[in-house]
């Protein structure tokens, strides 16, 4: 019985949720295949790094859900929930993705807008007269 791995990953307001079980490489977002879903080769090397680091590219079949934020906000979430992932699989992965910032959950967000405000920093134009 293979086991499936399930992890969650958060960026801005991108939440992925990634199951990963030993498989040929198959690597589904949204039901759609991850080259038809971030057609950008930038995104792709994304998606792929921390199979690269830890030497396991191809060897795992992938299926994730991923919902909210933006296409780069998405692809990071992605990113940390398979790094995460991989680290569960293997302890020694662990110091191989930590040292690149693969395991940090980036915390920044979008700042609230606040009232009497035209952003969350920006003002209304002030007229002295």
């Amino acid at each position: 019985m293979d086991t499936v791995t399930h992890k969650i990953g958060r960026r801005k307001t991108s939440v992925a949720r990634i199951y990963l079980k030993k498989g040929k490489g198959k690597f589904t977002i949204n039901t759609k295949d991850s080259k038809e879903y971030f057609p950008t080769s930038a995104h792709q090397f994304k998606l792929n790094q921390p199979f690269n680091v830890c030497d396991v590219e191809g060897k795992f079949d992938m299926t994730v859900t991923v919902q909210g934020g933006g296409m780069t906000g998405q692809v990071e979430a992605i990113r940390l929930a398979i790094s995460r992932a991989l680290c569960e699989l293997d302890e020694n992965n662990r110091s191989l993705l930590k040292p690149l910032g693969l395991l940090t959950r980036d915390p920044r967000m979008v700042e609230r807008k606040k009232f009497g405000q035209k952003k969350a920093r920006k003002k209304f134009q002030f007229s002295k007269r």
